[in-house]
């Protein structure tokens, strides 16, 4: 089973092959053989998935059941999730239960999918390597010394390694696309307002994004078609229909005009990447596609506005953790200021409170206009620059991350860090969609093909994606971790 796409497994539940049961029964194995070595999971809820089961084998039995009925998936500890621990990766939630559902949570529900736990992360969405999180580092399954990408890493390395056939996943820079591309799985990063954020632990809120994370670009529509839609919960989510992300797929690519930026090919790109990128793109001429060079000329802008705008926002969004109302509270406080100093203090990791100060300092008085304002205003630049791009062309090709995935501990710099998201940053800025699908290996390590496109692109994206993996298997190849664990 292990093998199988989500796509593959829905069909098998459908056939009778096995019941939902006896395919939770077997991830759960799986999971406990295998995830001590990963720590891809943070918490696994398994007597709750097998109810789930049971209920899915009932209504498939009596005939309600839909595409996704009796499906396994996790989720990453990021969705709150009733009557589960929702830590977002760190120890000031590590007492958290959350008493609702967030409302992808409660679709994925509707539709008769069965959690089998919340995943590893960044601490609170930060980082490019998941090795922020307070349970510890998650390890890539294609190679135990490397890490997996972040912040969705434990999500990516879960589906990769043959753990769960599909998870869910955020991104605020990256977050879905670099741990997908790390890892050689497909990973979908929607529309800003395209699926709700609402029961969502918000890092930055204006760049906040769930997404699915499978093997597949098909896996990955029939998840869309299920979470995608407006919440009258969520503020920013957008009031539009939503199509059925399936009905396109095999669509023809004959025409198709792709872009590739100039800015995406410069210094910084593995060589290795670079290759596996323009094969990939050859593919696409074989199809029927025709390609140009474009730019996107504020491109080299993207990290430092992003690195001023997401700081300021999780600056504000993590004020509420203060020891008072929920989360970790530190012992015996002598006074108020003791009880939010101590309880903060104790509470956030290392890079958490590093992007706390810098989002507090560039929203202070004196500085609000010179960092904050400006990174605004280039914001503005960088979406202006895709929206005119794509008068000209249909799609944006390019690498996903400058490297494969680096090894665990290699990067000792913040900045260095962060440089790893150069690709991937903008796509939030200007809150397009886009996509990561494997595209080849570097030194056994995988490497990831981003596609992006104008807002609400997605069908077309994963049209685009679904066309490259029927001409080609990097998405079908699977760890040696993963057979030697099934």
């Amino acid at each position: 089973m292990h093998d199988k796409t989500l796509t593959q497994l829905a069909t098998a539940l459908k056939s009778g092959e096995f019941s939902s049961r006896e395919l939770t029964s077997h991830y759960l194995q799986k999971i406990e053989k295998a995830d001590g070595t990963l720590n891809s999971f943070i918490t696994v809820t398994g007597e709750q998935a097998l109810n789930q089961a049971e209920e899915a084998d009932k209504a498939r039995a009596a005939g309600n059941a839909g595409l996704l009925t009796g499906i396994p998936l996790a989720l990453k500890d990021i969705f709150c999730t009733r009557d589960v621990k929702t830590s977002c990766g760190s120890k000031m939630l590590d007492n958290f239960i959350a008493p609702y559902d967030a409302t992808v949570v409660e679709k994925l529900n509707a539709a008769g999918t069965i959690s089998l736990g919340k995943t590893n992360m960044d601490e609170f969405a930060m980082g490019s390597s998941n090795e922020n999180s307070h349970y510890g580092a998650v390890k890539n399954p294609w190679d135990l010394t490397a890490v997996p990408g972040g912040s969705s890493g434990g999500s990516a390395a879960a589906v990769a390694a043959g753990l769960v056939p599909a998870a869910m996943g955020t991104d605020t820079g990256g977050s879905i696309r670099q741990p997908a591309a790390f890892c050689g799985i497909t990973g979908l990063k929607p529309t800003y307002g395209r699926v709700s954020r609402y029961g969502i632990i918000a890092y930055a809120s204006s760049l906040d994004q769930a997404g699915p994370m499978a093997r597949s670009a098909e896996d990955c529509a029939h998840l869309m078609n299920v979470i995608a839609g407006h919440d009258v919960r969520d503020s920013t989510s957008v009031a539009r229909g939503v199509p059925d992300y399936t009905e396109t797929l095999n669509a023809p690519l004959s025409g198709l005009k792709i872009g590739l930026p100039k800015e995406y090919f410069g210094d910084g790109l593995d060589p290795e990447v670079e290759k596996a990128v323009r094969d990939a793109v050859k593919v696409y001429e074989s199809l029927g596609a025709t390609v140009r060079e474009v730019s996107l000329p504020h491109t080299h802008y993207a990290i430092p506005a992003y690195y001023v705008i997401a700081p300021a926002e999780a600056s504000s969004n993590l004020s509420r953790y203060d020891g008072v109302r929920f989360g970790h509270r530190c012992k015996d406080p002598v006074d108020l200021i003791d009880l939010y100093k101590r309880s903060r203090a104790e509470g956030f990791g290392e890079e958490v409170k590093r992007r706390i100060l810098i989002g507090t300092h560039t929203l202070s008085e004196g500085f609000f206009d010179a960092y904050y304002t400006k990174a605004q205003k280039v914001r503005r630049l960088i979406r202006q620059d895709f929206l005119d791009v794509f008068e000209d062309v249909d799609v944006l090709m390019g690498p996903a991350s400058p490297t494969p995935a680096f090894d665990l501990g290699a990067k000792k710099d913040p900045v260095s860090m962060y440089l790893q998201d150069i690709y991937t940053i903008a796509v939030n800025l200007a809150g397009i969609p886009g996509i990561s699908v494997p595209a080849g290996f570097a030194g056994g390590r995988p490497i990831g093909l981003q596609i992006l496109g104008t807002h609400f692109a997605e069908a077309q994206l994963l049209n685009v994606a679904h066309q490259y993996q029927q001409a080609t298997d990097w998405h079908l190849q699977l760890p040696a971790f993963a057979e030697e664990n099934a």
